[in-house]
């Protein structure tokens, strides 16, 4: 097959689906409140209750905020699952990129945080699912749209969005199961415990 029949649409969507089936689904099944909260340096970043952060910015609509900062450290902050998954939900998923896709508008300040694993990883599959059917249909025609006055990259084709999104789940997601080896190998409670 040339270049010119390749089903870009269906190789930029499978690149996801099937990272996310075959290597990371079964990576976050089991996961324990414990797991979700662990630091296991000092001072990491999580989400927390109202009121509880040392963070520079704390944003969130219901009983937990997400720890953040504008601009960013110069020297990136530790962050626990919880927090990594907060920002996959809210910051990669829902705004702004998939706003740009015709999502409701969400943010930070306006997203009700998780308080558990589990009812993290419910919004997680949902907003993935969400994510796919969007992609699912852009059509050819949809992946060579410019995003022009969107941001955060006007110069860029949707077809580079749907890169850098995936590339962005890939890298948060694979971290979260990094912290869930670590906690595995390093928690006396479940050391040498299979997952």
């Amino acid at each position: 097959m040339d270049a010119g029949e390749l089903d870009w649409k269906r190789t930029l969507r499978e690149q996801w689906a099937v990272h996310w089936r075959h290597q990371l689904r079964a990576r976050l099944e089991g996961l324990t409140d414990d797991e979700y909260f662990c630091s296991p340096v000092q001072d990491a970043w999580s989400v927390r209750p109202h009121g509880r952060s040392k963070a520079p910015v704390q944003f969130g609509a219901g009983d937990f905020t997400i720890d953040l900062a504008f601009p960013q450290p110069v020297q990136a902050t530790f962050t626990t699952i919880a927090r990594r998954l907060g920002h996959v939900i809210v910051g990669v998923l829902v705004a702004p990129y998939a706003a740009q896709m015709g999502a409701p508008a969400a943010s930070y300040e306006t997203w009700e945080y998780a308080a558990s694993a589990a009812t993290a990883l419910y919004p997680l599959e949902t907003q993935l699912d969400v994510w796919l059917a969007r992609v699912r249909g852009l059509g050819g025609t949809g992946l060579r749209v410019p995003i022009r006055e969107k941001e955060p990259f006007p110069e860029a084709l949707m077809a580079d969005l749907v890169l850098h999104i995936h590339r962005e789940l890939i890298h948060h997601l694979s971290g979260v199961c990094l912290l869930r080896d670590l906690y595995l190998h390093t928690s006396p409670a479940t050391n040498g415990a299979a997952r």
